[in-house]
């Protein structure tokens, strides 16, 4: 099958594209046997589905605000992994910036809304890149294994949280009660984001859409950018070329932890307005931070493609959840659901490296078909002008 696709370039770029699509589509339809199996039908659950994130502006509002912390760190992870490097620490790097973030509202609750946003969401940007640069250097200059690492760093950064959520972030009425919460005090109205429409909409979206242009740009039209991404592509031919290999890694991880924590701040000013947990890694993040790998994936690692790829997730969240409150399915089989759209898409990946490899081939085998031809065609007519 990879030899047919390498015989056929153009026919390979367009299922390549088509993909993650495939995938999601591939996954829906697993789904739906599930659904039948419970008794439920499929037909009028996706109804209720599509129905959950489409049916109303509000719905609409909820699956753009749900995209939102998924575009942010896919965003990131487009960054690293066009670096060569896996970055699977979106979560704790979410977590990072959002304490970090949330720390400034609680430590200057009197000051003007506009100063303390600014700068929340600054601190939020430097708290994920603090998180993501430690990974960076381990991987830079003691080849740490950059998956362990950021994996254990997401524990880290969620233990810490609940430590802090427990202690001393708590909410002081919390503090008082016999249940104790782990949540920090409601912030300052003041400090809510922006409303861009009378829902939950808030600004928060439209910078993540503004960052992905200005990624899209930073990794194609600028010279850091081309740095990276050549790392990416041969770190042993990055460094024969003069480029500092360990200093794009680690730029590359410290940005990719900047738009996570970027997102974790605005979780918290746009969306619940304080800190909290379950003691799981899901707590306010709704696991954004793993779900924005898949975004990532979903949109072939291109800023722009991210875009499209947050929504339809964001979508996927918020329609599951309203179709099991229609369909009274259980709890497990909405999560189920959304781990088979990440599985076939994940999968769809490794597919479309595969290809994307014999698609190469396929290429380099046709130029130098071209090349052996021409020099035939050239030494045939040299013989033939020296026979005459």
């Amino acid at each position: 099958m990879y030899e047919f696709f390498g015989k056929h370039p153009r026919l390979a770029r367009l299922v390549d594209l088509l993909l993650p699509v495939i995938a999601t589509f591939a996954a829906l339809g697993v789904g739906a046997i599930m659904l039948q199996l419970l008794g439920a039908n499929p037909v009028a659950a996706y109804r209720a589905l599509l129905s959950g994130a489409f049916g109303n502006k509000n719905a609409l509002a909820d699956t753009i605000v749900r995209a939102t912390p998924l575009l942010l760190v896919a965003l990131g992870i487009c960054i690293a992994f066009r670096a060569g490097v896996i970055n699977i620490g979106g979560e704790g790097q979410l977590v990072a910036g959002a304490i970090l973030g949330t720390l400034v509202g609680l430590w200057f609750p009197e000051a003007p809304g506009i100063v303390i946003v600014s700068l929340a969401l600054v601190a939020g940007f430097i708290g994920g890149a603090i998180w993501g640069g430690i990974p960076g250097i381990l991987k830079a200059y003691f080849n740490v294994n950059e998956i362990l690492s950021t994996i254990m760093l997401n524990i880290i950064a969620v233990q810490g949280m609940n430590y802090l959520l427990r202690g001393p972030m708590i909410d002081p009425v919390q503090a008082q009660a016999a249940s104790r919460i782990p949540q920090t005090a409601r912030l300052a109205q003041a400090f809510d984001l922006p409303r861009l429409v009378p829902t939950r909409l808030h600004l928060g979206a439209l910078i993540a859409v503004i960052l992905a242009f200005v990624v899209y740009i930073f990794l194609w039209r600028t010279t850091a950018g081309y740095r990276i991404r050549a790392v990416g592509l041969n770190p042993d031919a990055s460094r024969y070329a003069g480029i500092n290999v360990k200093r794009n890694i680690v730029l590359a991880l410290v940005l990719s932890g900047a738009f996570a924590g970027l997102a974790g701040a605005i979780q918290v000013f746009g969306v619940h307005h304080r800190m909290f947990t379950d003691g799981s890694l899901a707590g306010f993040t709704g696991s954004a931070g793993f779900n924005g790998i898949v975004a990532a994936l979903f949109g072939k690692l291109n800023p722009l493609g991210a875009i499209p790829a947050s929504f339809i997730f964001g979508a996927l969240i918020v329609g599951a959840n309203s179709l099991q409150r229609a369909m009274q399915v259980p709890a497990a089989l909405i999560t189920a659901l959304n781990g088979l759209v990440v599985i076939f898409v994940v999968s769809s990946e490794i597919f479309s490296r595969r290809l994307n490899r014999s698609r190469q081939i396929g290429s380099d085998v046709a130029t130098a078909t071209s090349s052996s031809d021409s020099s035939l065609s050239s030494a045939l007519s040299v013989e033939g002008d020296t026979s005459q």
